[in-house]
């Protein structure tokens, strides 16, 4: 009776720890994708706008080999090296720039959406051994979105696409062709006049498009992978060579996290499929990042932006005004107001921008438990001779510290 009585007592008690379910998020995988389909089916097309979407990392061969030029690595150098040479880049060094950054720490944090791996290609690797490296990847991918589209449905939409030599885009038949281009807009007059303001809009937006100017027009071209039959070629080599080994990756998939969608579609219309295969997860987080400028602001300007939900309100997290990444590090320092972000519904300052790079990057180690500890400084101090490294490299290897 007693028992009962103290359970009556506080019928609304929370029974979840928020510190555990904060440390369980922490400590969760991220969900990763991978986009598979014939060449030119918009692979990378869809996995740019998941990506940009769920905040994950963008993964994809062409991608990885300008962020590592750009930003100067061992990888990128060798890359440039070759390209200033006039060769191409291997197979091999591109392969092990993807490995790299699927294990890199942004991605251990927000995922990633895979697209163009495994490749047609079999210069490094076969097929078979590249789908066993994505097997054998620490973040496994979580979902497998096949993009299914006729041979003849394909081929045709690729054999319309040019490309504009400047910029590099890629545009689509219905984007270039007058006739189409016209064709679209009287549908779309007929089916768009219940609202004026709407007409209005799209008559600016048709009047500043770039297509419609005809010297745009005339520069455009097409690329000899376009060609009718090297489209039919490359889709009949990955019916040969890629087909099978996928179908048996994909029969190995839970079916729930298996999903297919319609090539023929827009890239927009297939976000309904993402919806439902991210609410079946079960890993329906929401993870953002706030930038303020004043500490003294903070609370007035998070207690009304972005809530997570109603009457919700942003905290201070433990770490008070001391930057957790200096603190992981052993040193307490105080952040900066400028440098301040959310994370979790709890606020955080960093002390200096690499440091607010860093933990933007990937927050869970500094947040994890034991964090936040604070740094206990010890002094060993004594006579020449007296042991006093010895007892340094004991202690430090004891607790874990640095001498």
């Amino acid at each position: 009776m007693a028992s009962q009585e103290e359970k009556q007592a506080q019928p609304f008690a929370d029974i979840f720890d928020e510190d555990e379910a904060e440390k369980s998020f922490l400590l969760s995988k991220p969900t990763c994708l991978i986009i598979l389909g014939k060449p030119g089916s918009g692979k990378k097309t869809l996995a740019r706008k998941l990506a940009e979407i769920w905040k994950c990392i963008f993964i994809e061969a062409l991608e990885v080999i300008q962020m590592n030029i750009h930003e100067e690595t061992e990888y990128g150098l060798k890359c440039q090296e070759l390209l200033f040479k006039g060769q191409s880049i291997s197979e091999e060094l591109v392969t092990e720039m993807i490995l790299q950054k699927i294990e890199s720490p942004e991605v251990a944090h927000f995922g990633y959406v895979l697209s163009g791996f495994p490749s047609l290609s079999e210069e490094y690797m076969s097929v078979s051994q590249q789908i066993e490296k994505i097997k054998n990847l620490k973040l496994k991918p979580d979902f497998l979105i096949n993009i299914k589209c006729s041979d003849y449905d394909l081929c045709q939409r690729i054999s319309g696409q040019k490309q504009h030599p400047d910029s590099g885009r890629v545009y689509q038949r219905n984007q270039w062709d007058p006739n189409v281009i016209e064709k679209h807009k009287k549908e779309k007059d007929q089916h768009e006049e219940e609202s004026e303001e709407e007409d209005e809009e799209q008559e600016e937006e048709t009047a500043e498009d770039p297509l419609t100017m005809s010297e745009f027009l005339h520069r455009l071209v097409q690329r000899p992978e376009d060609i009718l039959e090297n489209a039919e070629e490359r889709v009949g080599m990955y019916k040969d060579i890629m087909l099978r080994p996928l179908e048996d990756l994909m029969a190995e998939q839970d079916c729930q996290y298996h999903i297919e969608v319609d090539g023929n579609q827009q890239p927009d219309d297939l976000f309904v499929a993402k919806n439902k295969m991210y609410v079946a997860s079960g890993k329906n987080y929401i993870c953002c990042y706030c930038c303020f400028n004043k500490q003294d602001e903070l609370f007035r300007v998070l207690s009304s932006y972005k809530l997570i939900a109603h009457r919700y309100r942003w905290r201070r997290s433990r770490w008070g005004q001391a930057c957790p990444v200096a603190l992981k590090e052993g040193d307490i320092v105080m952040g900066n107001p400028d440098l301040a972000v959310s994370f979790l519904g709890k606020m955080y300052v960093l002390s200096s921008p690499e440091a607010l790079k860093t933990f933007m990057l990937n927050p869970r180690p500094y947040l994890l438990p034991p964090m936040p500890l604070p740094p206990c400084k010890v002094l060993v101090f004594g006579p020449p001779f007296s042991g006093r490294t010895t007892i340094c490299n004991l202690i430090a290897h004891k607790y874990k510290g640095k001498v």
